[in-house]
């Protein structure tokens, strides 16, 4: 399959927020890097709270930084998880990329070691609730 060729960059900055994850608890290190519809690239690791609800995903984080940066459209995605481990977005994650994506971005899954998975937006979360505006 052939890559686009910010995907490297994307792929970096994904591994270096999972080497930066906060994850006492579960040890599961994520790490996301999106793209904007400019090309900006954002990264965001998860962090967990001993309230886990208190926790945060790495999407959420990679987004956080978007939103306060100006920007508003994901065009592209990557998660990253440790080694044996297969990332998909969980269920609120992919609501919250819906709110920014298309259903023609692009959802890369990668472990440090290999590239596991790419989905378009929209085979990850098919009837995605949007609001009537």
């Amino acid at each position: 399959m052939q890559h686009p060729s910010y995907l490297t960059s994307m792929i970096e900055n994904a591994k270096r927020a999972m080497e930066n994850a906060y994850a006492p608890y579960s040890h599961f290190c994520v790490g996301c890097c999106l793209r904007t519809e400019r090309g900006q690239l954002f990264a965001g690791s998860n962090v967990e709270n001993s309230a886990y609800p208190s926790s945060q995903c790495a999407e959420a984080s990679a987004i956080g930084a978007m939103i306060t940066s100006g920007e508003r459209k994901i065009t592209d995605l990557v998660v990253m998880t440790h080694a044996g481990g297969f990332g998909s977005p969980c269920g609120n994650c992919r609501q919250r990329i819906n709110e920014f994506a298309t259903p023609e971005t692009c959802i890369y899954i990668f472990t440090p070691e290999k590239h596991l998975q790419r989905f378009h937006f929209s085979e990850l979360l098919p009837y995605a609730f949007r609001s009537s505006e």
